[in-house]
């Protein structure tokens, strides 16, 4: 096999620098709208979205989040989850339209071309999922942080079309001290003096509270629970923050160590300080008790959930919009990159018919759960979007897996992107800043468990890693004879298609096996 060479020579370069299943047929935006007026048919589940900001793979433990875990249990684990790009509002966007960044517009946190206002400019509320799924007598609600520029620097009474119940938080990263859209009455919560402030439990409580009433209405439901958390400053809620004392950081195979052939952006860095690793500890430390409140509000929905006999009739999607590095590449804490502790993040789901205790291997991509989500609801789609629905993954055939998957996730991100103000500048271009870059994440096909990236800077520069013998993503072998001039020619033209695709049909054909 052309990708067991290439792993035994990554081996070798790393060691010399010292450093049975029947395929099913393509999913097909007509086999998702059939499968989605048959279950119109039927009874219609609730959906439940837990999405957290900037949660990567590393704070799911069960010291952590025991809930989570036990989610894992009673359903699937996507090990190839890909978000679009690493970053919050284009991540988001995607999410709430099931169409790339280059497709919604949005390709940041702010300016002409990111955030809310891009949102809005770009008549991207107009193709929600919530707004597709509400006339089909749906209860939808929103609960927590939307998209960076809502509410900031002043909170509107503004709720977003689709929305049957508003909850929007905008800067509420401290989780003391913001103000609250409450189906459109501004409400303030005040600082740590009182603990019933701290912004998560006000969302589990309010999230409950949504449930009961819709389960004494009779109303089926879609409801997201977007939390603050654990973006940085980290905030845990007061009874967590003493927890875990002496924690550090993962020290995985990229802590603190330099890439071999790196990119100009990320560069030949310097070691860790002494003080810049005791910071690094302490925040993944904030992070893990911040997470703590997250794993017990999915708790409390779960235990509502049960008091009214709904449990049975809901799937739980609990994920994260970009993952985060602290340490990996010698960078400080932050996300933006193309590497897996960015782009790699939980999608956990669980629901009624779905295998327990299962792991996804194929590769899905956040947008995704918009056509998945509609399919579920019983909604027939009416208009294309990028991503396509998961639930065949969720309800495998016995005996039948759908080997004819895609295998490349598109990821792109416009960059630099830091601006005054920003809530992730945290520590500048120490934690990582690239420039604009195209890349795919692949897994399966000829090129195995890989990624590949292409550089918009005036360098052109050019990354790939074969991931199963490189696991810390350090040694770039784009210009080695471990890549073929051939194979070097469909890495640039699977970007290329995906990066320039338009619609399900499009984009699920650029993504295929290669």
């Amino acid at each position: 096999m052309l990708t067991a060479r290439r792993g035994v020579a990554v081996l070798a370069v790393v060691a010399l620098c010292g450093l049975a299943a029947l395929p099913l047929a393509a999913p097909s935006s007509n086999a998702s709208a059939k499968r989605a007026r048959t279950r119109g048919a039927a009874a219609r589940p609730n959906i439940v979205f837990v999405l957290t900001d900037d949660l990567a793979w590393n704070l799911v433990r069960k010291k952590y989040m025991p809930h989570v875990i036990e989610l894992q249990r009673q359903g699937i684990t996507f090990k190839h989850y890909f978000v679009a790009d690493s970053l919050c509002c284009p991540s988001r966007s995607s999410i709430f339209t099931g169409l790339f960044p280059h497709d919604t517009g949005v390709l940041g946190n702010a300016g002409s071309n990111g955030g809310y206002g891009s949102f809005q400019a770009h008549h991207d509320q107009r193709k929600t999922y919530p707004l597709a799924i509400r006339p089909r007598r749906y209860w939808t609600s929103f609960l927590g942080k939307y998209l960076n520029g809502y509410g900031s620097p002043k909170m509107t009474t503004v709720i977003p079309p689709g929305w049957s119940d508003w909850t929007g938080a905008g800067n509420a990263y401290a989780e003391f001290n913001y103000n609250l859209n409450e189906n459109g009455r501004v409400v303030h919560y005040g600082g740590r003096s009182h603990r019933a402030n701290y912004l998560t439990d006000v969302l589990a409580r309010r999230a409950t509270k949504f449930i009961d009433r819709a389960a004494v209405s009779r109303k089926r439901f879609v409801m997201e629970v977007a939390t603050f958390a654990p973006h940085a400053p980290y905030t845990p809620a007061p009874r967590n923050a003493h927890d875990f004392h002496g924690l550090k950081a993962p020290r995985k195979a990229a802590f603190d160590k330099n890439n071999f052939d790196p990119p100009l952006w990320l560069g030949v860095r310097p070691p860790l300080t002494q003080k810049q690793i005791h910071t690094i500890d302490r925040g993944f430390r904030k992070r893990a008790q911040s997470v703590e409140a997250v794993d017990r509000m999915i708790g409390k929905i779960e235990d509502t959930l049960r008091a009214h006999g709904l449990a049975s009739n809901t799937y739980i999607f609990f994920s994260s919009d970009n993952g985060y590095h602290m340490g990996e590449h010698r960078l400080l804490p932050g996300k933006q990159t193309a590497f897996d502790t960015d782009i790699r993040v939980p999608l956990i789901v669980a629901g009624p018919g779905v295998p327990h205790d299962r792991v996804e291997s194929q590769v899905v991509q956040n947008v995704d759960l918009y056509p998945t989500f509609l399919e579920l609801a019983g909604v027939v789609p009416r208009r294309s979007v990028d991503g396509h629905s998961i639930v065949p993954l969720l309800h495998p055939a016995p005996g039948r897996h759908p080997l004819l998957w895609r295998t490349a996730a598109l990821i792109e991100h416009q960059g630099p992107d830091m601006y005054i103000g920003d809530p992730d500048l945290e520590s500048g271009n120490l934690s990582g800043n690239p420039t604009t870059y195209r890349a795919v994440r692949l897994a399966g096909g000829a090129f195995g468990n890989a990624l590949y990236v292409e550089y918009s800077d005036p360098a052109r520069e050019r990354e790939f890693y074969d991931i199963d013998a490189d696991p810390g993503e350090r040694y770039n072998i784009y210009y080695t004879p471990l890549l073929t001039p051939s194979e070097r020619v469909k890495l640039h033209a699977m970007v290329a298609a995906l990066s320039n695709c338009h619609g399900a049909k499009a984009c699920w054909k650029a993504g295929q096996p290669h």
